[in-house]
């Protein structure tokens, strides 16, 4: 079975428009979760529902967030357009390089805002989930084929599991994040 890929962008405006702290963790949380109101988005990444609503109209404008039918006719959520973006092997032009690398630091500082939060809470969560989450670090010894080989196996098992693509999740499943980092030391 074929799953949809993360949409590659490699335009420097569009990842200007990403490179926002505020907007990966925007993103993230629709990726996470479907489509909310930029009130729920507020609740979930500390910022008011105005400024929210900004940023997503901002994101808007690059396609990646859109506006979806509410329940009430009142509601406005918004949803991620894509099941992940890629911003691709770091490029030689130097505008889109600089927005990549600010990007990959946000992305990693949201991964570890993310992960500080798991541990404030872990004390509140159920037992099967403390027990089923992990933090785990590897010293690999491989070729940069293998790397790109093991990278997109993950990929392949990951991907029929993601919020946008898992239509039949069973009763008990919810939101995980799973970070994947790999890179030469």
């Amino acid at each position: 079975m074929t799953f949809p890929q993360p949409r590659r962008v490699a335009d420097v405006e569009a990842l200007k428009a990403l490179t926002h702290p505020l907007r990966v963790s925007l993103v993230n949380h629709l990726l996470s979760v479907g489509p909310r109101t930029a009130s729920e988005c507020a609740a979930e990444v500390g910022s008011s529902a105005s400024n929210c609503s900004w940023h997503l109209r901002q994101l808007a404008r690059f396609g990646f967030v859109e506006r979806v039918e509410g329940t009430d006719g009142r509601e406005r959520p918004w949803r991620a357009t894509e099941v992940g973006f890629d911003v691709g092997a770091f490029d030689e032009d130097p505008a889109v390089r600089t927005q990549q690398d600010a990007l990959a630091a946000l992305q990693l500082n949201e991964d570890n805002r993310l992960v500080q939060r798991f541990l404030e809470r872990q004390h509140e969560l159920p037992r099967e989930w403390l027990e089923a989450s992990a933090l785990h670090g590897y010293a690999l010894n491989v070729t940069p084929e293998e790397l790109t080989g093991l990278v997109g196996i993950v990929d392949d098992l990951l991907r029929p599991y993601l919020v946008p693509v898992r239509q039949d999740a069973p009763e008990g499943a919810a939101p995980v994040h799973f970070g994947v980092r790999a890179f030469l030391r």
